[in-house]
């Protein structure tokens, strides 16, 4: 028997364009080779349907458990269709999928082949086959690029002025990586709490939204942030590379919105930290960080030099809260919970005294606590 689901369409070439227009029931056209986990996980949170793909969703060219996820989410993926699906069929129209084909108005679009959640394991296997052969790749050219933006990033950057008071402070920096919206909700207690200056990174301040936080800046290319969020009063940095390229400059001038500009290499991730570096933060808290080989192969990076001197640099007053909602989840019990915090207490008590960054750990480790009877 033929699957058949039928929706609404939602297509753009750019996945991340088309994240904030998706809704439940809808079918997402998509022209995506490797869906990466962090839209697989915005997807699913859209609550979906279907997936139509240009190109393959998984590849095996490296380790992308993504799709995997949506296989298992329940939302069918229809893949390698062709780049004729984006002419043939206009956002909002009312398509089906049934069988390995797409259907508008009762004719076959085009015809691709069903995702089964088989497959994606295979691919996945065939990955992590391959995995020291990347990891190889990705080390030397982490090094080879790490030599030339060594100087740039080590040495003291210009950063504009702020109106927002930084120093002295704890930052927390959000950005869209994988786990980031689980991790967030996490760490809520620690930000009610401490009252942190919050720096979304892009998208990440859509997200922030959602959960009642108006980020205090926000930091990037300006390609995957919403109008609404831009609007919301926070103080806008516009990532310049290098070479002077600045992707949000046109959107921004456009819009009407004031924005400061800072030139930094790497990501706008790596942005933000130096920022709150620069600006005097006494603690940074990082959610969503790119940090992994598959972090960065998920972005088609082949390195992460600047990521790797970015941390080097900040690396004094950094915690990276990367899957404290695994660690924290809400299954665990209360008591167990502590127990675990206190066994890690002990060892650290003797450099408690003259570290300001490890008391401040503390602090959020105790703040963690609190999550087993926290409401989310």
């Amino acid at each position: 028997m033929k699957v058949k689901i039928k929706g609404i369409a939602r297509l753009d070439r750019k996945t991340k364009n088309l994240l904030p227009r998706v809704s439940r029931g809808e079918i997402a056209i998509l022209d995506h080779e490797d869906i990466d986990e962090v839209a697989c996980d915005a997807l699913i949170q859209a609550r979906i349907s279907g997936i139509v793909n240009v190109k393959p969703s998984i590849t095996g060219k490296y380790y992308n458990p993504g799709p995997l996820h949506l296989c298992e989410a329940g939302i069918l993926l229809l893949d390698c269709v062709g780049p004729e699906v984006m002419e043939e069929v206009d956002d909002g129209d009312t398509v089906e999928i049934l069988g390995n084909a797409l259907r508008k108005n009762g004719r076959t679009v085009c015809r691709g082949r069903i995702l089964t959640k088989t497959e994606v394991l295979n691919r996945l296997k065939e990955a992590r086959e391959h995995l020291a052969d990347q990891v190889d790749s990705f080390v030397l050219n982490t090094i080879e690029h790490a030599k030339q933006e060594r100087t740039v990033i080590l040495r003291d950057l210009s950063f504009p002025g702020l109106r927002t008071k930084i120093a002295g402070k704890h930052v927390l920096v959000v950005s869209r990586g994988r786990g980031y919206h689980n991790d967030l909700r996490a760490v809520l207690p620690y930000i009610y709490e401490m009252r942190p200056v919050v720096i979304a990174v892009d998208g990440a301040a859509d997200t922030l939204l959602r959960f009642g936080i108006i980020p205090h800046i926000i930091v990037g290319d300006m390609d995957s942030v919403s109008d609404t969020a831009l609007k919301r009063g926070s103080e806008i940095i516009v990532h310049v590379y290098p070479n002077g390229d600045s992707p949000g400059r046109e959107r921004l001038t456009k819009l009407g919105i004031p924005a400061l500009e800072c030139q930094v290499p790497g990501l706008s991730e790596d942005l933000a930290l130096l920022l709150a570096y620069h600006k005097g933060a006494e603690l940074i808290v990082i959610i969503g960080s790119h940090s992994s080989v598959e972090d960065f192969l998920d972005k088609g990076r082949r390195g992460m030099s600047s990521t790797f001197l970015t941390r080097l640099k900040v690396g004094s007053v950094l915690i990276d809260a990367k899957g404290v909602s695994k660690l924290y989840g809400s299954s665990a019990r209360g008591r167990d919970i502590a127990k675990l915090a206190l066994a890690g207490l002990i060892p650290l008590s003797t450099s408690v005294a003259a570290s300001q960054a490890v008391r401040q750990f503390l602090r959020l480790i105790i703040m963690q606590l609190k999550l087993a009877t926290w409401p989310v």
